[in-house]
């Protein structure tokens, strides 16, 4: 099958070209800048295309070789959640660009959304409840999710909104809170900083993640909304505490000092019901 994927050189992306390619899928990778794709070890087995998913004289649908599938990973600005930058620029560009490969002939599309779109809702999250955001971020994610939607009534369009938890893994972003304790271990630091980390949350490692997006992506039978996570709770806490115990590494946990963040619930994790539903026709 052929698979055109944005954002390809990004944290996720990275792991999802490898993860292709392993499934014997040929992959047309999709990112600005063609010197950080080259460091990959994937970069001589893919159709790398240098793009830049603004311009809006492109005719991308063509571009990307009228692939079968795009899976779409590109967003910028993050982690930054509360820049305006995200509705102003982000939302608006991603419109045209969806709009631009459906109306040249794409059929089917994924495209990742985020748990912030429930906002402070608690307790387990099903792809049911009506969305809430309260950050920049994640209005412009949950209004490009419903102009999705829209836009498949006039198209013979087949999506999936696959809604991202919480993951971790090798090329995570450096402020991302492992990340942070790997920094301040190399710095020889005796304590690391943390809110009182009993916040739950539904952590997955990138390679389950790009797992399961690849199934996702590659299944007609369920599509829209799809939770992609765990389903089961974790405080973060307990999830620090286990990967230095299982690093051995040589820190203590100086509880309480960050406040807890004001864009997140106290509670919540991912309802998985559709997932596992996926997941068993895939085997």
């Amino acid at each position: 099958m052929k698979i055109a994927v944005t954002g390809i050189c990004g944290f996720i992306g990275r792991h999802v070209a490898r993860e292709l390619l392993k499934h014997g899928h040929d992959v047309i990778g999709i990112d600005i800048d063609k010197s950080i794709a080259e460091k990959f070890g994937w970069y001589n087995e893919i159709d790398f295309i240098e793009c830049d998913l603004n311009d809006k004289n492109e005719d991308f649908y063509k571009l990307f070789r009228e692939p079968d599938v795009v899976i779409h990973l590109a967003w910028q600005g993050l982690p930054n959640y509360k820049d305006l930058f995200h509705i102003e620029k982000n939302l608006v560009s991603n419109i045209f660009f969806i709009k631009n490969l459906v109306e040249k002939g794409l059929k089917n599309l994924s495209v990742t959304g985020t748990c912030l779109e429930y906002g402070m809702q608690s307790g387990r999250l099903n792809e049911e409840m009506e969305t809430n955001p309260d950050n920049s971020y994640a209005i412009a994610k949950d209004t490009l999710r419903k102009y999705l939607a829209e836009l498949s009534k006039k198209y013979p369009l087949r999506y999936k909104w696959i809604r991202l938890f919480y993951l971790h893994g090798e090329g995570q972003n450096k402020n991302s809170i492992l990340e942070q304790l790997k920094s301040a271990v190399g710095k020889n630091e005796k304590k690391f900083n943390l809110s009182g980390g009993e916040q739950l949350r539904d952590y997955l490692p990138v390679e389950k993640v790009v797992e399961y997006i690849v199934k996702i992506s590659l299944q007609n039978k369920i599509t829209g909304i799809i939770n992609c996570c765990s389903g089961k709770p974790v405080s973060i806490r307990r999830f620090v505490e286990n990967y230095i115990s299982e690093n051995k590494l040589d820190i203590k946990l100086n509880l309480g000092y960050y406040p807890y963040p004001d864009y997140e619930p106290m509670e919540f994790w991912g309802d998985t019901t559709k997932l596992d539903s996926i997941l068993k026709i895939c085997k």
